[in-house]
């Protein structure tokens, strides 16, 4: 092998077998374009080589599956000739080293594949995890950078921001987690493809000049360890520009409407690259580009720089000749950039060319389908692989204390002072919003509302990865159950570490293994989503963060369930197989516990009962409110009812409950009136100013309520 260009494609992040590969399937040394190319589609970021053998044990199919795994974003069908499409991704290493604008371009990102795929986006979710903001400047720095750059992009697009979550925990201190979820809604004959069909047809690139902002931006800070020297990164990460990338949306949907596009594709990770190249593989064809012709920022960028920046809000499209003129107008009409920089050749080469003159040639499949899957090697650690936190609360603390410390912890206070930096209602489509509900509500028409819901929870997935896991999905189904609402598809962001580690490979294989019994248990396709690997600083992985998002729909947006207790007078009851443990629990880690031990045994007949009768007693109004019990236990949900209702109860717990115990997605605080809550286990009543809890605590409303406000607004003072 040549040793000159082993330091090249060393410091490109291509191994040496990998390098063998692609000389054995070229049959020549590649060039310098070529090799920037290849690299890029190589990396873990675009090829996905230690995780898309074990993603083939997700199910995908289901009688509401329009568009699959494989396109931008999946939709489902919702009714009335309407699919929504969603998706989530994650922008965790931009991040990291460029807050604000590694959040914003991550929401550019995700908008682009929804309207890529023919859908007008109509919300936006995000899952945040931060080191803790009350002990580290970086902490609230990064998430203080990156909320606003949430709320830049979203808010000034015009897509809101209807829900999400955030957790702290000291593993995400150096690296932090930013996945960030769109849903769109599109008329079933507008769900276009991205693979590019029609030998001669012209490839036009849409949207903002290419620069040098973002080389080497997601598609290599993703697919490698952060480390010391990482402020060096930052002209990496990619800049946005919202107000571009609305008229760039308004456009494609225009040209999508009129039917001007045979087909469209983001630029994403490894811009020009990766779309091309994708959009050739799907289509079975060839692609030629001249980069004389992409318009340019900088007017002296190499060819190989061109074809990897990753500059956002542009996107590439197929076009019949005959209707080029026509689409270049539309573009003009939106003040949007429309050059002709390509064609459809019936030959399977990325053939580059610079003034006619080819400067890199290469096998779309090489590009695509050839970079080696690796076989993970798991293996089971034999000692805690996180540690316990420091203590905030004595062992001997009192109930009351203990759950006013629970509601101002940084995991379960109050997340008012980030949410109200977005914009929850415009478009007017909002039926419920944060806090209001433990799902996202939205009306598409008076007969149809979807509800939208995001969750995932690290420590207990270091607790039991696999059951950890199969809890993040039920919990995303039980606030869809609140709200009235039943699942149609879910997506995924699985955020882990090193997958080189055998220990992090356990974690990553048992979730996903976990992941699938869940959606098969509960019969929800997975419809696409992300991995997002090396989430690993010099301190050590962070804790394995599978991230679910799922879609439901309810039949009428007015009966929409709330959180909130709503009537004195009305009856407290528990509904579900509720059976917590304190292991992986949030006073546990209050307690300086370490996240170890044994998640709850699951009655999986009992559960599906349980949210079954939830669902459909919050559609006929029978239930007043309903509220899942997840972080904090049965005391925290109670509380949580009484703050968001500015009301409060007398309640009496069942013998032997763990008070503050947590199993997630298995029961459920309603209330209601008391004949409509026969056969459940009736708690107490609605009313008065303060929580009571027979022989365990007696705590006034507003002080539930200034506990659970303080928490984060303090920690970000």
């Amino acid at each position: 092998m040549p040793t000159s260009a082993q330091p090249k494609y060393r410091e490109l992040g291509l191994t040496d077998s990998e390098y063998e590969l692609i000389l054995e399937g070229l049959g020549r040394e590649p060039g310098a374009v070529e090799l920037a190319m290849l690299s890029l589609m190589w990396s873990e970021h675009c090829a996905y080589k230690h995780s898309k053998k074990l993603l083939r044990k997700l199910p995908t199919e289901g009688e509401h599956v329009l568009v699959g795994p494989g396109e931008n974003a999946g939709a489902v069908d919702v009714g009335g000739g309407l699919a929504v499409a969603f998706k989530v991704e994650s922008h965790n290493h931009p991040s990291a080293v460029e807050p604000f604008q590694g959040a914003a371009t991550g929401v550019g990102g995700i908008l682009r594949d929804i309207f890529a795929v023919g859908a007008r986006p109509i919300a936006i979710l995000d899952s945040l995890r931060f080191g803790e903001p009350s002990t580290s400047e970086r902490s609230r720095y990064l998430l203080e950078r990156a909320v606003a750059g949430i709320g830049h992009y979203g808010n000034s697009i015009g897509v809101p921001t209807v829900g999400g979550e955030i957790y702290f925990e000291p593993s995400y201190e150096q690296n932090c987690l930013i996945n960030a979820m769109a849903v769109g809604l599109a008329p079933h004959e507008r769900l276009t493809s991205s693979a590019a069909v029609g030998i001669g047809n012209v490839l036009v690139l849409l949207g903002a000049l290419t620069g040098r902002d973002g080389i080497g931006g997601a598609s290599v800070l993703a697919s490698a360890e952060l480390g010391d020297g990482d402020e060096a990164k930052r002209p990496s990460v990619q800049i946005g520009d919202p107000f571009t990338e609305k008229k760039l949306m308004e456009c494609c949907l225009e040209l999508l409407d009129r039917g001007l596009l045979a087909s469209l594709q983001d630029l994403g990770a490894a811009g020009l690259t990766s779309a091309a190249s994708e959009m050739a593989s799907k289509g079975e064809v060839g692609i030629d580009i001249d980069v004389s012709n992409v318009p340019l920022r900088e007017p002296d960028m190499e060819p190989f720089e061109i074809m990897v920046s990753e500059s956002q809000e542009r996107m590439l499209c197929v076009v019949t000749p005959e209707l080029v003129g026509a689409v270049l107008a539309v573009c003009e009409k939106w003040e949007t950039l429309a050059t002709p920089i390509g064609q459809i050749t019936d030959q399977p080469y990325f053939r580059i060319l610079k003034r006619g003159k080819p400067v890199g040639e290469l096998p779309v499949p090489l590009l695509v389908d050839d970079c080696p899957l690796y076989d993970l090697e798991p293996e089971a650690p034999t000692t805690p692989l996180y540690p316990g936190t420091t203590p905030q609360i004595e062992l001997t603390a009192t109930p009351q204390e203990i759950l006013t410390a629970l509601l101002s912890s940084s995991n379960i206070a109050s997340r008012r002072v980030v949410f109200e930096q977005y914009d929850p209602v415009v478009q007017s489509r909002t039926v419920r919003r944060p806090e209001q509900a433990d799902a996202a509500v939205l009306k598409l028409t008076d007969e149809i509302a979807i509800a939208i819901s995001i969750d995932g929870n690290g420590r207990r997935v270091a607790v039991d990865p696999r059951a950890g896991a199969f809890e993040a999905v039920l919990e995303c189904i039980a606030n869809l159950a609140c709200v009235g609402a039943e699942p149609l598809g879910l997506t995924n962001c699985l955020n882990f570490g090193n997958p080189e580690k055998p220990h992090v490979a356990w974690q990553l294989t048992e979730a996903v293994i976990g992941l699938a019994e869940a959606c098969r248990t509960f019969d929800v396709p997975v419809i696409g989503g992300n991995v997002s690997l090396y989430n690993e600083s010099p301190t050590g992985p962070i804790l394995p963060t599978p991230v679910v998002g799922i879609v439901g729909k309810l039949p009428d947006p007015t009966a929409a369930g709330r959180l909130g207790f709503a009537q004195a007078g009305d009856a407290i009851a528990l509904i579900g197989p509720f059976n917590p443990g304190p292991d992986g629990s949030e006073l546990a880690k209050l307690q300086g516990a370490a996240p170890v031990g044994l998640l709850p045994f699951k009655e999986i007949q009992a559960i599906l009962d349980a949210h079954d009768t939830v669902r459909s007693g919050v559609r006929s109004r029978a239930l007043k409110n309903a509220h899942d019990i997840a972080e904090g236990g049965i005391c925290v949900a109670l509380a949580e009812c009484c703050i968001a209702g500015e009301v409060g109860a007398t309640v009496k717990l069942p013998q032997n409950l763990e008070p503050f115990g947590e199993d997630f997605g298995t029961g459920f605080i309603v209330s209601g009136a008391r004949a409509d809550l026969e056969g459940f286990t009736i708690l107490g009543e609605v009313g008065g100013e303060q929580l009571k809890i027979e022989g365990l605590l007696e705590v006034a409303v507003a002080e539930l309520t200034g506990a659970h406000s303080a928490g984060l607004g303090e920690a970000l003072r």
